[in-house]
């Protein structure tokens, strides 16, 4: 009788196992890498709209897992920039032509 709760400690490491499976960091650093593009693009105007709207829906979407929250809010503080910043060219854009 080395271990008493083998049944036990067997339900929680699957139980683990699922939870580390779902806690990925993968959403975040995509919605990061995305953060990151829409800045980069969003001098073309239209363009910095959609990006940067993917990456606030991205950063929304990772912002619920703990493992890539940081991240998360970092993409939505990117998109939203560009977004900023496509606005302040297509303001440029109509008062100059």
């Amino acid at each position: 009788m080395s271990s008493e709760n083998t049944v036990a400690d067997r339900l929680l490491e699957d139980a683990r196992k699922k939870t580390a499976k779902t806690e990925s960091p993968a959403l975040g650093k995509a919605a990061l890498i995305v953060g990151v593009v829409a800045l980069l693009v969003s001098p073309i105007s239209i363009l910095g709209f959609i990006v940067g709207a993917v990456a606030i829906g991205l950063g929304v979407a990772a912002v619920r897992r703990p493992v890539s929250a940081k991240q998360a809010k970092i993409a939505m503080a990117l998109g939203g920039a560009a977004i900023l910043i496509g606005v302040f060219f297509y303001t440029l854009n109509v008062s100059l032509g």
